[in-house]
């Protein structure tokens, strides 16, 4: 019997996240080299949803109808390929092992095997690292193109190019990219822990205009990099700096948006709402992460956000210590992101000109003159500095520029303080 609740109270998020568990259980059941097909099969089964759960109402289990969907759905496009094609001869076999299984139940351990294994298949050295990021993103997490593209900061024609590449790649190559052993695990490592990070930091500011934080997103990254550190390969201080990342920002989710849904500056948050609960699992994984000789970015970013969840006060913030930590982050994995974020620390220790001092020393490169927090950055510290027209200037291009509603919202109030 269908549930009563009505598909309008369908968590919007919903089809995001059954996208990437989807189309992982599928491409187990049909195979990689069939991952392409998959997708679509999986689109078609989000598509009926939207057409008839409006009438219908929920079903009673919602992964459960859409697999059966999507299953149907890919099984009948391979029958039809096999009246042509000789060499799709895997179909009956298929249909008798699902007959085998649970038809209306996916099993959760199914799954979560199906989406770790999924994400060390997209982290194939066959693949270029580029083309695994994009790929896994887009299948896996369920991001636009327009997501991707600003995350990596590419244009869209390119994401879209080594999306192609990498199923390609997945198509062409079943054999060998196949799932390796456990000694070759590890190599894939550093990529699956990337796509994991840029999951979070989607959710943590996200490019939605409408939508500051999503919850789902940082829920489903911490969700699939437990599943990586249950795994003997996983269970790295790398993993588990990204884990104490991840808790430590979590930490600070309900203090970052007033009720209108505006950003509130790190300044002005109210420290009472931090939970204080998930800082101190973050700073256990941040503790565990010390074992070995291993630094990591991971490591750097989380004991950054680990001084900002341990100081009393802003103004108490060692930002002596977050602006060396930029730096010691800058020279694991240089960008000039780095650069940019060391420079409001300093501006916060030494004052705004020697913020100044250092981005002004730099030869920024064309992505980032195009990036909004460049000219948001600078904007501020002008303003800061005194120097209203610089900082009008600069300011004005971050807002045309920013992508969410919240982020132009502040905006705003920095361009009437000048």
């Amino acid at each position: 019997m269908p549930d009563s609740k009505p598909a309008s109270a369908l968590p919007a998020h919903c089809f995001r996240h059954e996208f990437g568990r989807l189309v992982s259980v599928l491409s187990h059941r049909f195979g990689v080299h069939r991952v392409e097909l998959c997708e679509d099969a999986v689109q078609t089964a989000l598509l009926r949803a939207v057409q008839s759960w409006p009438q219908r109402g929920l079903p009673d289990n919602i992964s459960a109808w859409l697999y059966r969907v999507a299953f149907n759905e890919v099984l009948g496009t391979l029958r039809r390929a096999r009246r042509t094609d000789v060499s799709v001869n895997d179909v009956e076999e298929l249909v008798d092992e699902e007959r085998a299984t649970e038809d209306e139940v996916l099993l959760e351990h199914e799954v979560k095997d199906d989406q770790l294994r999924m994400l060390f298949v997209c982290a194939n050295p066959a693949v270029p690292r580029e083309s695994q990021l994009v790929f896994a993103l887009k299948v896996l997490c369920g991001f636009s193109v327009e997501e991707i593209a600003l995350r990596l900061f590419q244009t869209r024609e390119a994401v879209y190019k080594r999306l192609q590449r990498a199923r390609a790649a997945l198509r062409d190559s079943a054999i060998e990219l196949e799932p390796p052993g456990i000694g070759e695990l590890s190599e894939r490592i550093p990529a699956v822990l990337e796509v994991l990070y840029l999951l979070f930091t989607e959710g943590y500011s996200s490019a939605q205009p409408d939508k500051l934080i999503r919850h789902e997103l940082c829920e489903d990254a911490i969700r699939l990099t437990l599943l990586l550190r249950e795994h003997s390969v996983g269970a790295a201080p790398e993993t588990d700096a990204l884990l104490a990342l991840m808790y430590l920002d979590a930490a600070r989710f309900e203090s970052r948006v007033d009720g209108a849904g505006g950003l509130i500056l790190l300044e002005e948050q109210d420290r009472s709402l931090w939970d204080r609960e998930l800082i101190q699992i973050g700073v256990s994984y941040l503790h565990r992460a010390a074992r070995g000789d291993s630094l990591s970015r991971y490591h750097a970013e989380a004991a950054i956000a680990a001084e900002h969840c341990l100081a009393p006060t802003y103004k108490d913030t060692r930002w002596s210590e977050i602006a060396r930590l930029y730096q010691m982050l800058d020279g694991i994995a240089p960008s000039p992101i780095n650069t940019l974020n060391r420079s409001i620390a300093l501006a916060e220790w030494q004052g705004p000109e020697a913020g100044l001092v250092l981005l002004e020393a730099i030869k920024p490169p064309t992505w980032l003159l195009g990036y909004y927090l460049w000219d948001a950055t600078l904007g501020e510290l002008y303003r800061r500095r005194g120097d209203r027209e610089r900082a009008t200037a600069h300011l004005t291009r971050a807002l045309e520029a920013a992508p969410t509603h919240a982020e132009k919202g502040l905006l705003r109030r920095r361009l009437e303080a000048c």
